[in-house]
């Protein structure tokens, strides 16, 4: 058995550098499997201005939790951990492939999302605060590019290490970078070779149109650099001051879910029990169930199958959690008029993007079927009458439109569903 271990650091509310909360190790099992173990300090308890880096999973007490969940990382922890385009830079800049979860929680930059950091001194290193600027957009762009075409072990051109490292930890597949401007920071999201339609201008147009249907999102912008459109989405965790950056915690619903990251270990993938747990996680909790139930029923008008638990999440500014604006609306485009599902369960019928699935669990959000009934009707009429105009108005093509049209509004969402579903 082997085992390694890290510091964790974390930002507390209205600080602007990081105190060291506890120690996480992680020890690789004979039979292949990973346990974790986290203990809070002892001096971190002691201070009046402590937070649980999670209230449920891990209260801030004297005990040492374990897990074995998510390869023996605390859904805290992975929370601040890079994803799949973030490792994919850790693992082209250190020349392997071979990196465990401990490796990637160490080696990702320090603009990672969320308030946590880790490191192997017990003391916190100086926070860096050393970001790309949105001028540096065409050459950002340049370097995504030829990032996504170089294989683990080749080498990386110093200019690309420089331009690539800053924010290459924040989530998803598909290639950004964090960039500032005087305002604040924005995660700029690039193209990809082999996109069916224009990415940037489908995304900013189905965020505009969620906040047409009352659903709070990030301030974006589009952005037209050498020829092709980059998507600016305003960072909702930190906050820009005089003094410099507060980073905000940052939940992930995975987390406050308890569920596991694959698709093949769905229990737990339930907007309903999202719900649920928003009556103890928010700090508006009837708010933020009503707003969780508009989400739900906007990524089944657009068919936005990419739901996963990873597009949810809570944010904390102060000590108290509330649900994050909407982020990664994305239409799904398919020829089915029969029958299409989101990624989390949404009603006694499952995963089903029907009327009546949604209505079926409407308790759950904290509305009666009438209440429902009404939010869905005036989403099906903004989606169905606004989503053409504006995908144009941030720039789509006819082309454009034309290839995410099977994504909205389908003839099934209004079939019944059968008793025995």
């Amino acid at each position: 058995m082997t085992s390694k271990s890290c510091y964790v650091y974390i930002q507390l509310p209205g600080l602007f550098t990081p105190v060291t909360c506890g120690k996480f190790e992680r020890e690789i099992l004979r039979d292949g499997g990973a346990v974790g173990r986290f203990v809070y300090g002892k001096s971190y308890r002691s201070r009046l201005d402590a937070v649980p880096i999670d209230p449920y999973h891990l209260p801030l007490a004297k005990e040492q939790y374990e897990t074995v969940k998510l390869g023996g990382i605390f859904g805290a922890l992975r929370d601040a951990s890079p994803d799949a385009w973030g490792r994919r830079i850790i693992e082209n800049f250190q020349g392997r492939t071979d990196l465990d979860e401990m490796d990637y929680l160490l080696l990702a930059p320090e603009d990672r999302v969320g308030a946590l950091s880790f490191g192997r001194g017990q003391s916190p290193p100086a926070p860096v605060q050393r970001f790309n600027r949105i001028l540096q957009l065409a050459e950002l762009r340049s370097a995504a590019e030829t990032l996504g075409s170089i294989s683990a072990g080749e080498p990386v051109p110093l200019q690309i290490q420089q331009l690539a490292d800053p924010g290459s930890s924040l989530g998803g597949a598909r290639p950004k970078n964090v960039v500032e401007d005087d305002t604040g920071l924005w995660i700029a999201k690039f193209p990809q070779r082999g996109d069916r339609w224009n990415y940037a201008v489908v995304e900013a147009g189905m965020t505009t149109l969620a906040a047409r249907c009352g659903i709070r999102v990030p301030e974006i912008r589009v952005e037209l650099v050498s020829g092709g459109y980059i998507l600016l989405v305003r960072r909702f965790d930190r906050e820009r001051t005089p003094k410099g950056y507060r980073r905000h915690r940052f939940v992930s619903a995975p987390t406050v879910l308890d569920a596991e990251d694959a698709i093949s270990e769905r229990t737990n993938w339930s907007y309903l029990l999202l719900a649920d747990e928003l009556q103890r996680w928010s700090l508006q909790p009837a708010a933020d169930k009503v707003e969780l139930f508009r989400r739900v029923v906007f990524n089944a008008l657009i068919s936005n199958t990419d739901d996963h638990p990873r597009n949810h999440a809570l944010v904390a500014p102060g000590k108290d959690c509330r649900l994050a604006p909407a982020y990664d609306l994305t239409p799904t485009p398919s020829h089915s008029i029969e029958l299409r599902s989101l990624a989390l369960e949404c009603g006694v019928f499952g995963r089903m993007a029907r009327r009546d699935n949604l209505l079926s669990g409407a308790a759950r959000f904290g509305l009666d079927r009438q209440a429902a009934s009404a939010i869905i009707d005036h989403l099906y009429q903004v989606v169905a009458g606004g989503w053409t105009a504006e995908v144009r108005r941030h720039g789509a093509t006819e082309q454009d439109c034309i290839a995410i049209a099977p994504a909205f509004t389908y003839a099934g969402f209004e079939y019944p569903t059968p008793p025995d579903s």
